[in-house]
């Protein structure tokens, strides 16, 4: 790992995936979703939840928020899904060092409460974080929401904050979690970073290690790094990782398109990986129409709320949101040569990419980036698998569809939002979709599973990706 750590003036590893508080990337919403789980955490009495993909953040928020507690806040943090009803109430109480006979269950949640109660009279509190909630029990679940019943006459005891993956709100959703889900006052949603703030993060990550020098990650790696890896944290780590070790191997200290591409090739997580192995071989060398609904119009033309004081969920954008990177220019044939290589069959004519990429969307990084991972789906996906229209549009403006987006994350998983641009004589439609299902019938029960109001302001008719492709 330390390779290349001389040949960059860097005194640790920039880009591990394990959670280094030091590291810690501020931007993309986190900060302000850390100072409100703060103040949550020290001012409600309720559960709060934090979702958000896997590799999006959630141990290194978790981790920094244990960090930033003051004093007299005591922190249980529990790892493990797997506890039963009975073994989590034993869990918490061992974190605190309660004594309690362990053949009676009963007299562990006592002797918590007890304990409880004597340190709120000292003005201590107690939050217990638990980590991958989603795949917790159902019984382990209804403990959970028994814990937070534990209060005196007019105060609440203990704190709870729970971080999963986006099935912990299927779960919530569940008629038997009906009571743990209304006392839920809080929920926080990790989102993935877009392209400009994949920017920011590679620069504050290399800075942060010890960097000194001037930016090392050129744009059009910058774009490569953001498309393959959906904006997710861990996986910019893993492809940066890669990328230093390339242009390592090759003697440079710049790293542009060239070491991006060996990053992805060598990673089993995007649709044109190729065989493991390719950068191993650089180290070893190196060491030796209208809108489908009133409602959906509803949900392009509003503006974005302001968030509200101090315990605003994430705002729309980071408070201190770096510039856009920039981008090829606009030229279609240029934007389709530095796109992504193809898979080995592509399902895309040359004319259809070239459609796709004339619709100019550079000054809107979210945009392009939906754009960027939409050609590349449309490249790859079987005709037979299913996606759900939410809407067509006549107005094409990117800086509309851009606001669309940044809505849209708060409600759905961004990275399965498909932006396809409908080109007739020079003019533009816009054509959204969501999901990606192996056949109509997955995709007609997920659309029930989409937020109410997803059902209520859009068709959500199944279309193949064979129709998705056709009027390209």
């Amino acid at each position: 790992m330390s390779l290349y750590l001389d040949h960059f003036g860097l005194r640790e590893p920039p880009f591990r995936i394990t959670p280094h508080t030091d590291f810690f990337f501020d931007g993309a919403d986190r900060g302000a979703t850390l100072d409100a789980l703060l103040y949550a955490t020290l001012h409600e009495e309720g559960i709060v939840k934090v979702v958000g993909e896997v590799g999006s953040g959630k141990t290194m928020l978790c981790r920094v928020l244990i960090e930033r507690l003051p004093a007299q806040v005591e922190t249980v943090y529990l790892a493990n899904p797997s506890f039963s009803r009975d073994e989590i109430l034993v869990a918490v109480a061992e974190e605190l060092k309660i004594d309690f006979a362990r053949e009676r269950v009963t007299g562990a949640l006592h002797a918590l409460q007890d304990r409880l109660i004597e340190s709120y009279a000292k003005g201590r509190r107690t939050v217990i974080l638990i980590d991958e909630a989603h795949a917790m029990p159902e019984e382990t679940l209804e403990q959970v929401r028994l814990l937070s019943n534990l209060e005196t006459s007019r105060h609440k005891l203990l704190q709870i904050v729970l971080f999963g993956q986006p099935e912990l709100d299927e779960v919530l959703a569940a008629a038997s979690m009906r009571q743990l889900k209304d006392r839920i006052t809080h929920s926080f949603r990790m989102r993935p970073l877009t392209m400009a703030e994949v920017a920011t993060y590679l620069t504050f990550r290399m800075r942060a290690a010890g960097y000194k020098g001037p930016d090392v990650f050129d744009p059009q790696a910058v774009a490569r790094i953001a498309r393959a890896s959906g904006g997710l944290t861990r996986r910019i780590n893993i492809l940066a990782d890669k990328a230093l070790l390339a242009a390592f191997s090759g003697s440079t200290h710049a790293v542009g398109a060239k070491q991006a591409r060996a990053a992805i090739a060598d990673s089993e997580f995007t649709p044109h990986a190729r065989k493991r192995g390719a950068l191993a071989g650089l180290a070893a060398a190196a060491t030796a129409g209208a809108l489908a609904s009133a409602g959906a119009y509803w949900l392009l033309t509003q503006t974005s709320p302001a968030p509200a004081p101090a315990l605003a969920s994430a705002p729309a954008t980071a408070p201190t949101a770096a510039p856009a990177v920039a981008l090829a220019p606009a030229s279609p044939a240029v934007l389709a040569s530095t796109a992504a290589p193809k898979s080995p069959v592509s399902r895309l004519e040359r004319e259809q990419v070239l459609r796709l990429s004339g619709y100019d969307a550079r000054r809107n990084a979210l945009l392009f980036a939906r754009l960027e991972a939409t050609r590349e789906k449309l490249d790859t996906v079987p005709d037979e698998r299913h996606s759900l229209e939410l809407y067509i549009t006549d107005n094409s403006d990117a800086a509309r569809v851009e606001r669309f987006l940044l809505r849209a994350r708060d409600l759905v998983p961004l990275e399965n939002l498909w932006v396809v641009p409908l080109e007739s004589g020079g003019r533009y439609r816009i054509w959204a979709l969501y999901g990606d299902f192996p056949g109509r019938d997955e995709a007609v029960q997920a659309a029930r599973r989409l937020p109410p109001k997803y059902q209520e302001a859009f068709p959500l008719v199944p279309r193949s990706f064979a129709e998705v492709r056709r009027p390209l």
